[in-house]
């Protein structure tokens, strides 16, 4: 079975990305308006992009990593511009950066003041995903998506076993591709954090070594407020970080999990990671990553309450003859209990209308 993200151009020029196990049905559904929400009221729509995808999983996250893309990169995304669409994946500042390094060559940037605005970029742009010795390229591909998911980029490996790049990490990555080019490959620990003034440990055990301990999500929260380049390290799949490397670290990161099996994955410890600094990052405004929540646009409203009235006369209609609202003292009260059940759901049109049609082949007589 196949699922698709698309893109559609809606008449006022906006643009609308959603996803869908039936492409055509879904782009007909939206041009004849069923769908209500955001296309309801910008019609004509026109299909201008689609993908396919294997799983309903993967369809949706891509749904969720375009839906907040600037006009300028989706536009990009529909034309097939990779270039274009690569130079719009970076920040502001990047863009800023390259077009002052076009221009001039000659310039550079003295001692004074340097300082103060690299802490704040750094701050911005999040803490480096640092792995070290990973083990399977699956797992860093993995690792990357959940990155791209919650607004980071920078990836550190150290000493992958398999060497970089590694064929197999592009697939897992599900499109972080962006993440997997950028990745630098350093020797040792030391080197691939050398820059940063504070360095996140995650570990299950102390390993004997003194240090504060903290969850991911307080980690999160130091490095929102901490000025300088900020790393979080993750240990190789079977054993995790050695003690030396440990040692290394200004804190340790301890992800709370069941005391009788506490593995995680890699790249679950990379996404735990990500999640939480994207609800200390930095907002649009700001200047940090304008993440988004997939928003609830393809639900269908409530009915309109003429339809919910209609289906509740049927129903009484055929309990009435029944007896069901004896005895006559009781009537009232026995209508408004069944008015408040059935008004609870917030049924949309298409379910009122499924159910009276269930009640009305119930009303009919057997057949034969």
């Amino acid at each position: 079975m196949a699922f698709w993200t698309y893109i559609l151009r809606c008449a006022d020029n906006s643009y609308y990305t959603g996803h869908t196990d039936d492409l055509e049905t879904r782009v007909a559904q939206h041009q004849a308006g069923i769908v209500r929400g955001y296309t309801h009221d910008r019609r004509p729509v026109e299909l201008v992009w689609a993908e396919r995808f294997s799983t309903r999983d993967d369809a949706f996250a891509a749904e969720f990593r375009i839906k907040p893309w600037s006009r300028a990169k989706k536009e990009a995304l529909i034309a097939g511009d990779w270039e274009r669409l690569k130079h719009f994946s970076r920040s502001p500042r990047e863009r800023r950066g390259l077009a002052v390094a076009r221009h001039s060559p000659s310039t550079s940037l003295g001692m004074s003041g340097v300082g103060g605005e690299l802490a704040k970029e750094n701050s911005e742009s999040g803490p480096a995903i640092v792995l070290v010795r990973p083990q399977l390229g699956e797992n860093i591909g993995k690792s990357a998506r959940g990155m791209l998911n919650f607004g980071l980029r920078e990836l550190r490996l150290v000493a992958p076993r398999d060497g970089w790049p590694n064929p197999t990490a592009g697939p897992a990555a599900a499109g972080a591709d962006e993440v997997l080019e950028r990745a630098q490959v350093y020797a040792t620990l030391g080197e691939a954090v050398a820059d940063c003034a504070h360095v996140y440990a995650t570990t299950v055990r102390k390993r004997g070594v003194s240090k504060p301990v903290l969850t991911p999500e307080q980690a999160a929260a130091a490095v929102r407020t901490a000025s300088g380049r900020s790393a979080i390290v993750f240990g190789p799949e079977r054993s995790g970080l050695e003690t030396e490397e440990v040692a290394l670290a200004r804190a340790i990161v301890t992800v709370p999990v069941n005391p009788a099996f506490g593995s995680l994955n890699l790249a679950q410890a990379v996404i735990l990671c990500a999640y939480e600094w994207s609800k200390h990052a930095p907002s649009a405004a700001e200047g940090g990553e304008a993440l988004a929540q997939p928003t609830a646009e393809e639900l269908l409203p409530p009915a309109p309450q003429a339809e919910l009235d209609g289906m509740i006369a049927q129903l009484e209609a055929m309990l009435d003859p029944k007896g069901y609202f004896r005895p006559p003292s009781r009537a009232a009260a026995t209508r408004r209990t069944l008015r408040n059940l059935l008004t609870k759901p917030g049924w949309n049109h298409l379910e009122v209308r499924t159910l009276r049609g269930v009640l009305s082949a119930l009303a009919k007589p057997p057949r034969g």
